[in-house]
């Protein structure tokens, strides 16, 4: 029999030749440099655990992300409406952050973006608006863009056709709109009105009575209640401006034709609108004024005189034709220094377009119809008093 140590090296090189070794019985294990690793399938399952986690995750992120921006942007719970101001000149971006401090929005900062994200804000209107806490987002751009404002409180009055500075100052004062004494110190003050374009044709000149004489224009105006009288005498001026610009084109050209200014036109339009009553004279009584003024008659508007006066007199006495002043037409020539009223859109359009007659004399008839009869020369002219006084007495 062999050596027992013989037949250990025969049993390990038939084991080296033909067997297994040690580590081919081990299959989770192999040996690397005298030490045992993880096998394939072992490092199949970290991996798989790696990429899940990292996917848990960013599904936990992205749920998180999604959960923040719908909260931010659902509504707010309901409550009662407020009034908030979109100023003009602030962004759609500033407002947001009004709308989250009055309970409107939750989130400032997503409505900003959401904004952004849907290329809204540039047609929001300024202006104060009324908001529900509880409104979808949706609805609150859509108030913003259609501009439903609320209405802020407003006073109207009305101007009729031929009020003077005074009267009209007076009318505000007593619907007290306005003080009185302050109206008449900026209808009276030399300054610019820069919003404006037919006052600045307004001559300067000591003897105007009233520097805006005639240049407020006589309607019915709605302003913002507590409006200053500066806003006032603005709109005013402002709405002449907007009667003009529906005249013919060629108004202007009637002034070079009619030798006459802007200031000296709207003067004769406003004796024209204190004299006449009914329109279609309108246009004749203005070319009589033309025709006198052309031959260097005195004008002998009684209309002049009654300016002058406190209180307006349903006949003026001689002792009143004797007033020194230069709006008095029985002693001056040509046109008072401005006008005497605010004129009518027609009396206006009467002394743009004139009608061309040879008269040069108007007296009243006094049978009620404010109608005039004419004349061409003063003999006719005083038949006619004698006419029109013959009528009063039946």
């Amino acid at each position: 029999m062999p050596p027992l140590s013989a037949r250990i090296r025969v049993d390990s090189r038939r084991t080296g030749e033909h067997g297994l070794s040690r580590s081919e019985h081990l299959p989770d294990r192999e040996r690397t440099n005298g030490e045992d690793r993880p096998a394939g399938p072992g490092k199949a399952r970290i991996t798989f655990w790696v990429i899940t986690t990292i996917l848990g995750l960013m599904i936990l992120i992205a749920g998180g992300t999604y959960l923040y921006i719908w909260n931010g942007l659902r509504p707010t719970g309901a409550g009662d409406a407020v009034q908030v101001e979109l100023k003009k000149g602030s962004s759609p971006f500033q407002f947001a952050e009004a709308l989250e401090e009055n309970g409107i929005i939750r989130n400032a900062f997503l409505f900003k973006y959401y904004l952004r994200y849907k290329d809204e804000g540039p047609r929001f209107q300024a202006g104060m608006y009324e908001l529900k806490p509880g409104m979808d987002k949706q609805a609150i751009i859509a108030k913003l863009n259609a501009g439903e404002t609320v209405k802020a409180p407003t006073v109207r009055f009305t101007i009729p056709e031929g009020f003077t500075v005074q009267q009209i100052a007076d009318t505000l004062a007593k619907d007290g709109i306005v003080d009185k004494s302050a109206f008449l110190a900026l209808a009276d003050k030399d300054q610019a009105w820069p919003d404006t374009d037919a006052s600045k044709n307004i001559p300067k000149n000591a003897k105007l009575r009233h520097r805006l004489e005639g240049y407020l224009f006589p309607e019915t105006y709605e302003l913002p209640k507590d409006s200053k009288p500066d806003a006032i005498i603005d709109r005013m001026l402002q709405e002449l401006d907007r009667k003009l610009d529906g005249l013919p084109e060629n108004w202007e050209d009637q002034l070079a034709a009619n030798d006459v200014d802007f200031n000296g036109m709207l003067t004769v339009a406003s004796l024209v609108e204190r004299e006449v009553v009914v329109d279609e004279e309108r246009p004749i009584v203005a070319g009589i004024i033309f025709n006198r003024l052309k031959k260097g008659m005195p004008l002998q508007i009684d209309a002049t005189v009654q300016y002058l006066l406190d209180k307006q007199k349903e006949r003026l006495m001689q002792s009143d034709l004797q007033v020194e002043s230069p709006y008095n037409t029985y002693k001056v020539k040509g046109l008072p220094p401005g006008p005497i009223a605010s004129p009518s859109l027609k009396s206006i359009e009467a002394a743009l377009f004139p009608k061309k007659t040879d008269y040069y004399y108007y007296v009243t008839k006094k049978d009620g119809s404010h109608e005039h009869l004419f004349a061409e020369t003063l003999k006719q002219h005083n038949e006619n008093i004698a006419k029109s006084n013959q009528t009063a007495k039946q």
